[in-house]
């Protein structure tokens, strides 16, 4: 740092002199040190003379992704600024062939510049919908459809043939442990767990499953059932009301459903005033309309924290 002196210099008030020298100590402080602006967005590499900032780094992870993923950060940054700097390299040469000039580059650059536009204009438009109120209030909607529906919590032993499920309930009946049965017999994924299918409403699982499954009372065993699946035998553990998740445990779905509705909205409104001609269609043919965004009945149902078993 230069220092400034305190002396007074002749001529000068004193008055004057402080203002002076507080704008020249500031200056000198000021100009000693470097300018920190760009160290948010250093220069990372030059490719003849082209730099390559950190910010060039940061659009390539996002572009490539999915191939990142299981790269350690000082790997991943490595391999992305050779990747940029042998694009560097490859664009150049790709100039001095004049590849810009083909037709079929051209085109190509004219979808990557509207897909662009389209990607970034949709990213805002989900931004600016993913207020608390619009979360809230698809939450409260979708909890609404849950909150009081019948869930019941099973156990199933799948075999192939009636006979063996009549042997099977046989040895139930003598005392035998579901459970343990379950692993030794059952053909079901979920044989592992003791055939547990944890809590499910009605429509998660076949018909002809369900019927015997709300039917029973807790602790109860059915008779073989068949499906299309083969052979069942059901031990009903116990039985509730659903009750919706905590918002927390859902944000994410909520989320996502808010963004894409969102999207979907403003392109069907763009749509309605655009004026679209098919060529390949019939004159008096409509276009399609944009992909609708679900309606209220479609909103993403809170599920539970465990995940309900898959439609048997």
């Amino acid at each position: 740092m230069t220092f400034v002196s305190l002396a007074l210099t002749p001529g000068l008030r004193p008055g004057r002199t402080l203002a002076a020298l507080t704008g020249a100590v500031a200056v000198a402080f000021l100009t000693s040190f470097p300018v920190y602006a760009q160290d948010a967005n250093p220069v990372l590499a030059k490719v003849n003379g082209q730099e390559i900032r950190q910010s060039d780094v940061t659009i390539a992870e996002e572009e490539l992704g999915p191939s990142l993923a299981q790269m350690d950060p000082a790997t991943r940054k490595d391999n992305v600024l050779s990747f940029l700097i042998d694009m560097k390299i490859v664009a150049k040469a790709a100039e001095d062939k004049k590849i810009a000039d083909r037709d079929d580059f051209k085109s190509k650059l004219a979808f990557a510049r509207n897909r662009l536009l389209m990607d970034n204009l949709l990213a805002v438009e989900g931004k600016e919908a993913l207020t608390d109120d619009n979360m809230k209030k698809v939450y409260e909607d979708a909890a609404k459809q849950i909150t009081g529906e019948a869930e019941v919590h099973a156990r199933h032993i799948l075999v192939e043939s009636e006979a063996e499920a009549k042997t099977v309930a046989d040895e139930l009946k003598k005392g035998a442990d579901f459970a343990e049965l379950a692993k030794k017999k059952s053909k079901d994924p979920g044989a592992a767990d003791g055939g547990d299918l944890g809590f499910f409403t009605k429509d998660q699982m076949v018909p002809e499953f369900s019927a015997v499954a709300f039917t029973l009372e807790p602790g109860k065993i059915s008779d073989p059932v068949k499906s299309q699946f083969g052979w069942h035998i059901i031990k009903v553990e116990e039985k509730r009301n659903r009750k919706a998740p905590e918002f927390d445990q859902v944000k994410p779905q909520i989320e996502q459903y808010v963004v894409r509705k969102a999207q979907a909205d403003y392109v069907t409104k763009l749509r309605e005033g655009a004026k679209v001609e098919r060529m390949d269609q019939a004159a008096a043919t409509p276009a399609p309309a944009a992909p609708a965004a679900p309606a209220a009945k479609d909103a993403p149902k809170p599920a539970d924290s465990k995940m309900a078993p898959a439609k048997k």
